[in-house]
């Protein structure tokens, strides 16, 4: 019972859970769209876990050692505004949580990084917060390994449900934590039985507790609405030597009226007669986004529990000589000098000028980067070799002492970038990984979250384009260059040779709140930048890489290994009397960031213009206009050496001159 009649001065977990309920239910009702009935299902758990065993403090949500909690199941949002704003979060508004998904508003209709603090990441694509968790609690055990746990021990906390664990990449990331031991991670999974559709036993039957034992994990179920038995369950979770799923048997929409237990709870508002009746069953008389005293002064005492622990880290911070290290760190900001070695690498190249793969030339970037960038931690799903990615000497991250910077992530590409994307959201490391280009088709989702959150995850995506050769069609990438390009806020870059390659890697370090997408080479390239530059000329996206002998009449743009194309057409033009420009378009993005002015002067307007990319021809329109002419790929590869498929499928200096003569 919760009216303020019967509450008492210390509120039983019931009658604060019961806060939670009605929150949400009032949340979603008042928004006539949202999903009730896990927030009321879990909201026994939720309550014994942040009264109980969370560390946190509400009046620092950015506290460095804090837990982390996260709601992979963030169809059920209300469940963490609603938490957030019990325990006093400053942001969590009762005005925010009447606002609930509406424009403007922190309250999401899925929680977001970035709109309200306490969200620890975005969630809603189901499975990716349980993969993110990983990321979160690998990164938590190797800055432990370096900085001692007097300054980072804390805990990763997953609410996940029936979705979360039937899409695939759960396997991936529940595997990775069993393989890693991660004894800090608990999912708390919330066992309904139930989706939108109906019973969980319409679609699946997976033994789900015979899945995570099998892939290393602790199990134990318990019933969700009793409170002992959830306390045992936690606490039991914090002692194991492995990561732990607690099973939690509850029923969706717990303590509706009439609708407790059916998936009609799940994704839509009760009703008001629904939520008149509920709130009869519940005593409870206060109107919406109102709280009895007593459990309103309960919940904000637990947002005080964890002041105390962490007024004592913070002593332990400012007394440590690793303090300045931590900070900047933890704030993103890379070490003074970071690029030294680097840039005298760039400028050792200009002058030696080698002919070698993109993938290489990220490879040694990675070598001047490495020593000088201690954040960094690399990995490659099971492609180190062709990725480039391994920095000789570099220890491997693994149980038990996780002080290793390099994650051999296995054959588990959606998995990494989504690990990638918690272990930069963590803070404190800067994770890169590889795989093959036309492997970024598996990772696109956690690619994608990661450009919505705005995080510095670095995808290494080599073997980039029909130039791979023998291994053909299947992995030669045609359409992914142009399907990467159109995320918002991710950085695409295609270096021509090694120097722009080393400015890439530059720039994706430097761009704190954008995940970046290199594309590499396989096969071999010459190197066009022979002269010293006094800037980063990737930074402007695209740049004129060769001036025209007298008034241009043609400019030719190129990306990655069609660059030297670009530079050979032009040399044909030249000879027959047509001034010809070269412009090289590392990063588009990077170039439609720029003034009109400048963005007008590399373009060429009233040039022939005429683009080469071994790939398709969508989003060259910005740069060639209507009437410019592409010489690129219109349909899939075929298995063959590079060399024979470039001239197979006309990706040729020749067939890139007879484009601009033909518009001449």
């Amino acid at each position: 019972m919760t009216d303020a009649r019967t509450v008492s001065e210390k509120p039983s977990t019931k009658q604060m859970a019961d806060a939670i309920r009605v929150l949400a239910m009032d949340g979603v009702e008042k928004a006539k769209s949202g999903h009730p009935g896990m927030p009321m299902g879990m909201a026994d758990v939720a309550t014994v876990l942040f009264s109980r065993f969370l560390k946190f403090d509400a009046s620092r949500p950015d506290w460095a050692d804090r837990d982390r909690f996260i709601l992979s199941a963030g169809h059920g949002s209300m469940l963490i505004y609603a938490l957030l704003h019990l325990t006093g979060y400053k942001a969590a508004t009762k005005a925010e949580l009447s606002n609930f998904r509406q424009w403007g508003s922190k309250t999401a209709g899925h929680p977001e990084f970035g709109h309200m603090p306490g969200v620890e990441t975005t969630t809603g694509p189901l499975g990716q917060g349980l993969a993110n968790s990983v990321g979160f609690a690998m990164a938590e055990r190797h800055l432990a390994a370096k900085y001692g746990e007097d300054l980072v021990d804390h805990r990763t906390w997953v609410i996940a449900g029936d979705g979360c664990l039937m899409e695939g990449v759960s396997q991936e990331a529940i595997t990775l934590a069993g393989r890693y031991r991660l004894n800090k991670l608990t999912v708390l999974w919330d066992d309904n039985e139930i989706t939108i559709d109906g019973k969980v036993s319409l679609s699946d039957a997976t033994d789900q507790k015979g899945r995570f034992k099998s892939a290393g994990w602790a199990v134990k179920s318990i019933d969700g609405h009793n409170e002992a038995q959830i306390r045992a369950a936690l606490k039991w979770a914090t002692r194991q030597d492995k990561p732990t799923l607690i099973a939690c048997r509850t029923k969706i929409g717990r303590g509706a009226a009439t609708m407790e237990g059916s998936h009609k709870t799940h994704g839509a508002a009760l009703g008001a007669a629904e939520v008149a009746a509920t709130r009869l069953g519940l005593a409870w008389t206060h109107e919406p986004f109102e709280l009895p005293e007593a459990v309103d002064k309960a919940w904000k005492k637990v947002g005080r529990r964890g002041a105390k622990e962490r007024k004592a880290w913070e002593a332990r911070l400012a007394a440590s000589s690793q303090a300045a290290d931590f900070t900047r760190a933890m704030k993103g900001e890379l070490p003074e000098g970071a690029f030294a070695a680097l840039d005298a690498k760039i400028a050792e190249l200009v002058e030696t000028q080698p002919a070698q793969a993109t993938r290489q030339s990220s490879g040694a970037a990675l070598d001047e980067l490495f020593a000088a960038v201690p954040e960094l931690i690399g990995g490659s799903a099971d492609l180190t070799g062709s990725n480039n990615t391994f920095v000789k000497g570099t220890p491997i991250l693994d149980a038990p002492t996780y002080e290793g910077r390099y994650v051999n992530w296995g054959i588990r590409e959606f998995g990494m970038a989504a690990a990638m994307n918690g272990m930069a959201l963590h803070g404190g490391v800067i994770p890169y990984g590889g795989t093959f280009m036309v492997f970024s088709d598996y990772s696109r989702p956690a690619i994608r979250l990661g450009a919505l959150m705005g995080v510095r995850a670095i995808h290494v995506l080599t073997h980039d384009s029909i130039g791979l050769g023998e291994d053909g069609p299947t992995h030669q990438p045609v359409e992914h260059l142009a399907a990467l390009r159109a995320i918002p806020n991710l950085l695409v870059f295609r270096p021509a040779d090694t120097v722009e390659a080393m400015e890439c890697w530059k720039l994706a370090l430097e761009h704190k709140a954008t995940p970046s997408a290199l594309a590499l080479s396989r096969q071999k390239t010459a190197a066009v930048r022979t002269v010293a530059a006094a800037e980063n000329l990737s930074a402007r996206g695209a740049y004129e890489l060769k001036a025209a002998n007298g008034e241009a009449k043609a400019t030719l743009f190129a990306t990655g290994t069609e660059v030297p194309l670009a530079l050979a057409a032009a040399e044909t033009l030249e000879a027959e009397g047509t001034p010809t420009r070269v412009v090289s378009v590392p990063c588009f993005e990077l170039f439609f960031q720029q003034d009109a002015q400048y963005q007008a002067s590399v373009l060429g307007r009233g040039t022939v213009r005429v683009a080469v990319e071994a790939a398709i021809q969508k989003g060259w329109e910005r740069f060639i206009g209507e009437d410019g002419g592409f010489v690129g790929m219109t349909g899939f590869g075929a298995s063959a050496p590079a060399e024979v498929l470039y001239v197979k499928f006309g990706i040729t200096s020749e067939a890139v001159a007879a484009a601009v003569k033909a518009r001449l």
